[in-house]
């Protein structure tokens, strides 16, 4: 029998494969089989610039985590674990502002794509603050089934 996965909102943290401060998200509010809406809120951390806020690019890095979130509640559904998964690049990312400024209060949204059976996924994403739009991406990301041998160091000959 499957465990019934928690209601939401949840912590983000309880659906991703990593902990402390490189967790962006702040709780999961909704998620169902293609989509996934977390919120954020900018704090001091391991990605911040001198004055607490975030650069551009750590929007990649929230939105990632957002997909990472959303694989995580489906492992979650399945009675699984949550597992690591690559972002392995984007298509296009936008953003519309020249940080995230401290404490700012951010919805993340991703929507699946396309995904496959061998674990490749495109999902695509968004950044609100106040209701509007300041960052989007389209993410393609890769989940192997056996991440081992992918984060197995060889011992050099």
């Amino acid at each position: 029998m499957t465990p019934a996965a928690p209601d939401l909102p949840m912590p983000a943290s309880a659906l991703l494969p990593h902990s402390g401060d490189i967790v962006l998200l702040d709780d999961i509010v909704s998620c169902d089989d293609e989509t996934l809406a977390a919120s954020a809120t900018v704090r001091p951390g391991l990605f911040s610039l001198a004055d607490g806020s975030l650069p551009p690019w750590a929007g990649l890095e929230i939105l990632a985590q957002a997909v990472a979130a959303w694989s995580g509640r489906q492992s979650l559904l399945a009675g699984q674990p949550a597992r690591m998964g690559f972002l392995l690049g984007t298509r296009h990312y936008e953003c519309r502002v020249d940080a995230f400024a401290p404490g700012a209060a951010l919805t993340v949204q991703v929507t699946r794509a396309l995904q496959d059976d061998s674990g490749m996924g495109i999902f695509e994403g968004r950044i609100l603050q106040d209701g509007r739009e300041i960052a989007h991406a389209r993410l393609n990301v890769y989940q192997p089934g056996d991440i081992s041998s992918y984060t197995q160091e060889i011992e050099p000959a």
